[in-house]
Order: C-alpha cells, then structure tokens, then sequence
C-alpha cells in the first residue's frame, strides 16, 4: 500500500486524510470527521459510543474499517481508525447533524478533485494555495510553506530510502532537527506557541519557516552526500543538518537583537496581517 498523507479543510477545520495510490481511494479520520459534524469536546468518546451502537443494531460498519497510522498533535504516529469515502457516507447516515449534506458535497468534490490532480499535479498545489488564502494566510507566508511542504517531502522520502522507519524514527530525528536549530523539540515548540492539535508550521512566522527549511534541507542533502547506513548515523546527519540552521538564527539573532524562536502562533500572525 502506497499511501499519501494529507489534512483535507472543511469550513476551516481540519480532517486528516490518507490517499492509497495502490487502491487509488480516499481515508478519512473517523474521529476528525465526528468533530466536525457534532463539535463534540470528546469525539474519541463520541466515536467509541457510536461504535457499540452500531453493532448492537448489527451494523458491519465497524468491523469493515480500517486503520491507519496518521500523525497526532503531539507529532507522532498512531494507528487512527479510518473509513473511505462509500463508508463515510454510510456513518453519516448514523450521525445527527445539520452539518452532514455539506459535509456529503465535500467528500464528493474531495474525491472528484483528487482525479483531477492525477491528471494534473500542479492542481494539488493551487487548492492548498486556496485552502490557506481561507484561513486567513498572507500570500508570503503561503508560498513559504508550500515551499515547506516540498522540503520536507523530499527529506522524508530520502529517510525512507535509508530505511528509516516511519513513525517513531520519524520523530525522533525531526525532534533533533529541531531542538539542534531552534533549542526546542517539536512538544516543547507548541508548547511555547500554545498549540494542542494545531500543526507547528502553520504557526511558524516567516523566518521561523525559512529557518526550519534550512535545517530540512541541509539534513536531506548532507544524507545523500554521506549516505548513512545506521539510525544513529542519520541522528548525527540530522544534528548537522539543524546546525547549519542554527549558525544561520545566532548570526540574523545578531544582527536585529531580536530572538527568531517566539511564542507567535497563526492567530497572532494573522492578527498582524489584518492590523497592517
């Protein structure tokens, strides 16, 4: 199974999704798509409530999931029960919301969209364009985090190439990146941003973008130098990396007396943008 991982927005909240290329279909997060309909505070408990429910009324829906490993908040990887687009229209069904016809017309647009990026990549990039102009995004800040979203693609797949596993390895050395350039791994990061689910690099500022791209970018092209064969030898890869975004924060930190790490997240930066 060849799968994709991506966030889907719907009317501004966020639904993780997996695209298989092998069965060329959709998953979405069963647990987000609950948050969306009912706004739930618990929609893990919702989710789990549901479930009982519909087997005791004899419902195959459950047992016909999947599940998928996705990222969570705090930057790893879980297994994440899923369901692709025919069973998330059937567990609709089973969920009393007015947000559900909507959210029925999206999953149609999703899956309808998805077909014609095949036929046309560069489509992906424009609806993610569209998706952050939405919320709110200068179009600076956009095109510094698509170009974000490419860096780390290309590091993620040069791990894959050296065997690194995804998930814990994963996290691992993107913890080492980070704490290397910026003094902070990812927890410690959204923590000083006040962040829960939120993801870190929609909250970074411009330079914070530019200097983690860096780092990410360093540490793919310092791998295909070197060719790491062993995990620690692509930690040490991965704090070399960090580092020459490191040099990069102390000599700008110099040079303004400003510290580049803040406590900045996408409400204050988008905030900042209306108040200019």
């Amino acid at each position: 199974m060849k799968e994709q991982e991506t966030i889907q927005i719907f009317q501004e909240k966020k639904v993780r999704t997996v695209w298989d290329q092998e069965e060329e279909k959709w998953y979405f997060s069963i647990v987000d798509t609950v948050q969306v309909l009912t706004d739930s505070p618990n929609p893990r408990k919702y989710w789990s409530v549901l479930k009982i429910r519909l087997k005791k009324e004899g419902s195959q829906l459950t047992t016909n999931c999947s599940q998928l490993k996705m990222q969570s908040s705090d930057g790893k990887y879980y297994n994440t029960d899923v369901a692709d687009t025919e069973q998330l229209f059937r567990l609709i069904q089973s969920i009393p919301s007015p947000k559900a016809e909507p959210f029925k017309l999206w999953l149609a647009q999703i899956a309808a969209e998805r077909l014609d990026e095949m036929q046309d990549p560069e489509l992906s990039i424009d609806r993610a364009l569209d998706q952050y102009l939405q919320l709110g995004y200068s179009e600076s800040w956009i095109n510094q985090r698509l170009k974000s979203i490419e860096i780390r693609k290309e590091l993620t797949d040069e791990w894959k190439n050296r065997g690194i596993k995804v998930g814990s390895q994963f996290a691992t050395l993107t913890d080492i990146i980070s704490s290397t350039w910026s003094g902070k791994t990812t927890k410690e990061y959204k923590m000083l941003k006040g962040l829960k689910k939120e993801n870190l690099r929609d909250n970074m500022t411009n330079t914070e973008l530019i200097l983690n791209m860096l780092a990410e970018a360093s540490t793919k092209d310092i791998s295909v130098a070197n060719e790491p064969k062993t995990f620690d030898e692509n930690k040490e890869v991965a704090q070399q990396g960090g580092n020459v975004a490191k040099v990069a924060l102390k000599e700008l930190e110099s040079k303004t007396g400003k510290k580049v790490v803040t406590s900045l997240n996408a409400t204050d930066i988008l905030k900042k943008q209306i108040d200019k």
